[in-house]
């Protein structure tokens, strides 16, 4: 059974399953979701709790068998949690898993929690996996995005009594603070709770905000490849800035923007030899959040502007691997930010 995060609460005060996995690499949700499902099974006499991390092929599932077939003598209830920080239980686990999951249906004894990172397609599809789906309930976790972060901020506000400003001012603060944190929800949660500590329930006004929350925003090389197709330059430079300071390799920040511009090319050409543009985008891999900016960016582009990106992407490769090209930056950090907001432009004209 699937269930969305935003449902769980609803689904609780229903009542419990005896089955729960989550899956996903936001960890601040994941864990609210986990503490929500342990305070429910609390309340409900479930008092006892082992909890199992899986490490490394040897790990020892006789022991997680054991500990959800009994109980101790002080407990009419227990809560048996399984963090596998892998998603990869191995075959063992893969067997024992199955168990877990066939035997939690109609136990009322043992509510079972098992914790998972992000999981591939192909993890999805194992029979360890399906057993958990169908025998209990699914939650996957995903990550708050740049364009709903300021709407979760106020939201998380709201619940300690604080707001921004209305209008103009209170958007400006918000799209502040969301900058701010952008990668680090854990982070944003903590800059919410401060706001709370320094300041009264009621209005927050934008110097507040701005004078209280501090840079903490993380990113990675994946977000800022939409950033750059979406023609967000200002959101391109920061994230650009932040992947530098974090010492990310810029190697491997002109891998993807090259990819992104061979992808284009790719399926530019197999639209030109008369492939539709969805069997273009599926046989190139372009789908989720791509997909939907791919076909809004493929009509604007010809041919030339996609040689010109090319010639740009094959002396920036040479730029960051330490050679000099003639009327470019001899920094890979600037080459890499030309680059970047020369796609941006792109992409986004008309």
């Amino acid at each position: 059974m699937q269930l969305g995060l935003p449902q769980l609460d609803a689904h609780l005060q229903k009542g419990l399953r005896s089955l729960y996995t989550l899956h996903g690499d936001e960890p601040l949700l994941a864990q609210e979701a986990a503490d929500a499902i342990r305070a429910t099974a609390r309340a409900q006499g479930y008092t006892e709790r082992s909890v199992h991390t899986v490490s490394g092929a040897h790990f020892d599932w006789s022991e997680v068998l054991a500990s959800g077939s009994s109980l101790s003598l002080f407990a009419e209830r227990q809560i048996l949690e399984i963090r596998i920080p892998t998603g990869k239980p191995g075959k063992e686990g893969s067997a024992a898993i199955q168990q877990l999951a066939e035997a939690a249906q109609g136990n009322q004894d043992t509510l079972t929690l098992v914790v998972l990172p992000r999981v591939d397609a192909p993890t999805k599809k194992g029979a360890w996996f399906g057993a958990l789906d169908n025998f209990g309930v699914m939650l996957q976790v995903e990550p708050v995005d740049r364009q709903a972060l300021p709407m979760w901020i106020a939201q998380r506000l709201q619940l300690q009594g604080q707001r921004v400003a209305g209008g103009e001012e209170g958007q400006r603060s918000l799209q502040f603070f969301a900058d701010r944190v952008e990668g680090n929800l854990l982070a944003a949660h903590q800059e919410i709770q401060k706001l709370g500590l320094l300041y009264p329930q009621g209005e927050l006004s934008h110097a507040q905000v701005e004078g209280a929350v501090l840079n903490v925003a993380r990113y990675d090389v994946f977000k800022l490849s939409e950033a750059v197709l979406s023609g967000q330059v200002a959101r391109v430079q920061r994230m650009l800035e932040g992947l530098q300071a974090e010492g990310e390799a810029a190697v491997l920040v002109h891998y993807t923007l090259a990819e992104d511009i061979r992808a284009l090319k790719r399926v530019k050409d197999a639209i030109a030899q008369g492939r539709p543009m969805p069997m273009a985008l599926r046989e190139n891999r372009i789908w989720g959040a791509k997909e939907k900016l791919y076909e809004r960016i493929l009509p604007r582009l010809s041919q030339a502007n996609l040689a010109r990106m090319l010639l740009a992407a094959h002396q920036v490769d040479g730029i960051v691997k330490g050679l000099k090209v003639p009327e470019w930056p001899t920094d890979g950090w600037q080459a890499l930010q030309r680059l970047a907001m020369r796609m941006s432009r792109a992409c986004t004209a008309r």
